[in-house]
């Protein structure tokens, strides 16, 4: 066991991140499960899995997080940023503290991890995987504090990897359309909202349909392996064509 690759997941108790974490469990990774949840955290523990409660805006606390990941389990050969918020709103109505708070955890944070887990990555020649979103590609209405987050996060993407390119490690981004996730409900909308607009959705990506996180975590477990291996700076949609048309 001592011998696996460990990957730092943050976000792991729901959505991306967790099916992240499952996949990464069941292909012959040492999971380092974040998230502020320790009862779906212990649900998520397995002889692979280890959960470690922290909540990823408290900035000044993530070298000691992954201290504590290191000494438990390794060192770290590769980090997944899943974990976000997401918040609708108008430029106009958004203070400067909804937008602080969006850009803490949405880039803050995948910053400082990458930062705190560098050493350990460039030792491995590893890899970083951050989630980042087709509203980091493309422009969306009454989205501009999550929008300007995930274009932040983008390229931080491309910038680690061509700082980083001579250390070996590889950092790409993966950018999903709506998945069917907690995202939405957990910025705001209750179930009535949330089934309206995935019914809304479906017509926006040329596939016909939102994704599942299990394909996102497909697309991530990639960009970690092997066999993705001369892949790096790239922003990669997974999103059903969604990128390719007009914003609606």
């Amino acid at each position: 066991m001592a011998s696996l690759p460990v990957v730092l997941v943050t976000g792991a108790t729901s959505g991306i991140g967790h099916a992240t974490a499952q996949r990464l469990g069941r292909t012959g990774h040492r999971v380092a499960a974040i998230g502020r949840d320790r009862a779906a955290l212990d649900a998520l523990t397995s002889d692979r899995t280890t959960g470690f409660a922290a909540d990823l805006m408290e900035l000044d606390a993530l070298p000691a997080l992954v201290d504590r990941v290191r000494d438990q389990l390794g060192p770290i050969t590769g980090l997944v940023n899943a974990a976000g918020v997401i918040a609708s709103g108008a430029i106009a109505d958004t203070s400067d503290a909804d937008l602080e708070a969006m850009m803490r955890l949405n880039v803050h944070a995948p910053f400082a991890l990458m930062r705190a887990c560098h050493a350990d990555l460039k030792a491995a020649r590893g890899a970083v995987v951050n989630v980042s979103s087709v509203t980091g590609l493309r422009p969306f209405p009454n989205l501009a504090p999550y929008c300007v987050s995930k274009a932040a996060l983008d390229h931080l993407t491309r910038c680690a990897a061509i700082e980083w390119a001579a250390d070996g490690i590889r950092v790409n981004a993966v950018n999903p359309g709506v998945v069917r996730t907690n995202l939405h409900r957990r910025g705001g909308m209750d179930e009535d909202t949330y089934a309206g607009f995935l019914q809304r959705t479906v017509n926006a990506h040329p596939l016909g349909r939102v994704g599942e996180p299990d394909e996102v975590a497909a697309l991530i477990g990639f960009l970690l392996s092997a066999d993705s291996g001369w892949i790096t700076g790239e922003c990669v949609p997974i999103d059903g064509g969604r990128h390719l048309t007009a914003a609606r």
